[in-house]
């Protein structure tokens, strides 16, 4: 089969095709031939050989993706023909991941759906929805008439989240550094698209003069502490996200959060995404109820590189993905 197999860091230009062998079937396992998969900063970071530990060369990139089961074990509870989305797991670092015509994937990271949506929009979600939806659900318990903030807005993440909660009846803030993008977050739905300045505060003041019910950190330890003092008494804030590369902080102390504020986090799995709302998701989209922020469709491997560049490039709003 033909992959993007790395053995040393690279340019994104250098991100090219090579042939290996299809992987073996294992107890346990699933093979998937790969039809769409997104391409995320983590991946880019992984190229670069800046990743944690836990990523090792030779590698075959991609965190996330969606295709078609092709070989099953005797007993599976999968079929051969059945459609199926999985994200994380050790994909793309660990182990190989998705940067190839067929993927090796252990079947309890496995999602099943059935969908006649194009390969670019399903291939769009997986690592996005999962990490959207358990921010919204399991950090932030969104509910409607909530006012959330989202910073870091204009991420895939962010755009994704801001959907969703808009979705259950939120009303959303969401920040983005790039006026540019501010259109784009709008035709989205988001009711108050903000560009992440020296009066951001102000703004945010102006839109909920209570205060926000709750807040999305996608930019880190950097803006946490700003973000904190906007959130009402009984308020959550759920820290996801680094954009900003800050994510520890030296001599942190429990008091520096404010009295009454509650502070929690998210990352997660495949598990946190369950099947039933994966379909809900796909058939929300179908019925046009619900837009998939999508900066940028590619086609074939050949063009992985392209979209790497495009992602690390900043200048595009919503996911990247490649068509197969």
């Amino acid at each position: 089969m033909k992959a993007i197999k790395l053995t040393q860091p690279c340019k994104a230009s250098e991100l090219v095709p090579t042939t290996v062998e299809i992987p073996e079937l294992k107890p346990g396992y699933a093979l998937i031939k790969v039809k769409a998969f997104g391409v995320n900063e983590s991946e880019v970071t992984s190229r670069k050989g800046e990743s944690s530990s836990d990523f090792k060369y030779p590698r075959i990139l991609g965190i996330e993706g969606v295709g078609v089961i092709d070989k099953v074990n005797p007993g599976s509870s999968f079929k051969v023909g059945q459609k199926v989305a999985t994200m994380m797991g050790g994909m793309g670092r660990a182990i190989d991941g998705s940067y190839a015509e067929y993927m090796l994937i252990k079947e309890k990271n496995l999602i099943p759906f059935e969908s006649n949506l194009d390969w670019s929009i399903i291939g769009a979600l997986p690592e996005m929805l999962q990490t959207a939806y358990g921010s919204i659900s399991q950090g932030l318990h969104i509910k409607k008439d909530d006012v959330l903030l989202v910073r870091g807005g204009s991420s895939t993440v962010g755009l994704m989240a801001s959907v969703l909660a808009h979705h259950l009846g939120a009303k959303v803030i969401a920040t983005t550094r790039n006026e540019k993008k501010l259109a784009t977050m709008k035709d989205l739905g988001i009711d108050y698209p903000l560009l992440d300045n020296s009066a951001f505060v102000e703004e945010v003041k102006k839109i909920a003069p209570a205060k926000v019910d709750k807040v999305l950190e996608l930019v880190g330890f950097s803006t946490l502490f700003q973000d904190m003092s906007l959130v009402k008494e009984g308020g959550y804030t759920c820290f996801t996200g680094a954009l900003g590369g800050k994510w520890t902080l030296d001599n942190f102390s429990p008091f520096m959060i404010p009295t009454g504020i509650f502070l929690t986090s998210y990352a997660g799995e495949a598990k946190d995404l369950p099947t039933k709302y994966f379909n809900q998701i796909l058939q929300l989209i179908e019925e046009h109820k619900l837009t998939v922020p999508i900066a940028k469709v590619y086609h074939g491997l050949t063009e992985v590189g392209e979209a790497q560049a495009n992602l690390e490039s900043g200048k595009f709003s919503g996911k990247h993905v490649v068509v197969l």
